[in-house]
């Protein structure tokens, strides 16, 4: 089971909230939230501001193209990611902003700090600034309650988040292809890489999880209420009690649009579980996965 869980109830450090959050945590990997100060017209908005994007001809976006300029800002075409190494490059477009430091600072040359890329029209970024900005702060506020909920102070994570890897995307669904076959995935079964997804969607059935026994789950949450999971690093930071759990968009009938805040900690923050002689820095990780995920990373562009 997915629980519903009241955002505010979390902050306010609600015991019986908290252990349902735990329990999410540590077991199917997924939960939806409300009550987070998002409200559905503001993710609506973002919704058809993503949208309006993504229905431009294909010429328009190309300047802003990944694949041309090599960064992980800007658009991502269809077939440009591959999650799966044993499914065909996803069919899905995508376009991602992320944190941006001030000049000089001694990160500024990572990749996951690159600047942004933006589309002509000036209300895409002030839109989706705007909604990047309160999201980042939705999703710390969500992993202060995570923190509790494990038994830890809300404040054990926070020190690794003052320069963190925020990664915002908007993704777009196209319906299911009629070319598509049994290894075509809107996006292919994967887990995610950093800590924690506060994902908003239009709303529309698409996204599935797999349950720990087999087998899938639908889950959706309608604009104004979230879907929260859990990525890889949470998991080797808390020596395997959080769970990342493989999710998928197999694709349907109708188009969808979903919105993922990835967030992760400072490049340079050692996710290995505490007491550990490893080192394992969250850059280091991303950097991996998105090599093996970016087609235009991998040499085959």
């Amino acid at each position: 089971m997915i629980p519903r869980l009241d955002s505010a109830a979390l902050a306010a450090g609600d015991a019986e909230s908290l252990a349902a959050l735990g329990a999410a945590a540590t077991g199917v990997g997924f939960a939806t939230v409300y009550n987070t100060g998002l409200t559905a017209a503001r993710v609506e908005e973002v919704i058809e501001t993503y949208r309006a994007f993504f229905k431009l001809p294909e010429a328009q976006k190309r300047d802003l193209d990944m694949a041309r300029t090599g960064s992980n800002r800007g658009w991502g075409a269809p077939g440009s990611e591959q999650v799966d190494p044993d499914a065909n490059p996803d069919y899905k477009q995508f376009f991602d902003v992320g944190y941006q430091l001030p000049e000089g600072h001694p990160l500024g040359d990572r990749v996951f700090y690159a600047p942004n890329m933006w589309p002509q029209d000036p209300a895409f970024k002030a839109v989706i600034s705007a909604y990047y900005a309160d999201a980042l702060e939705v999703s710390k506020g969500l992993l202060r309650a995570i923190a509790r909920s494990l038994g830890a102070d809300a404040s054990y994570f926070e020190g690794a988040f003052e320069t963190p890897m925020v990664l915002l995307r908007g993704n777009y669904y196209p319906e299911r292809p009629a070319w598509a076959g049994a290894k075509d995935f809107g996006i292919a079964t994967h887990t995610d890489y950093g800590c924690l997804t506060l994902l908003a969607t239009d709303g529309s059935p698409g996204l599935e999880v797999r349950k720990r026994g087999g087998g899938w789950l639908p889950v959706s949450a309608r604009p104004g209420e979230f879907i929260i999971n859990f990525g890889e690093m949470l998991e080797f930071w808390t020596a395997g009690r959080v769970k990342a759990t493989p999710h998928r968009v197999v694709g349907g009938t109708a188009e969808r649009i979903s919105v993922p805040l990835f967030f992760n900690p400072t490049y340079d923050t050692n996710v290995a579980p505490e007491g550990s002689d490893t080192v394992m820095l969250a850059g280091d990780h991303l950097s991996a996965r998105f090599r093996e995920t970016y087609v235009h990373l991998q040499g085959k562009t």
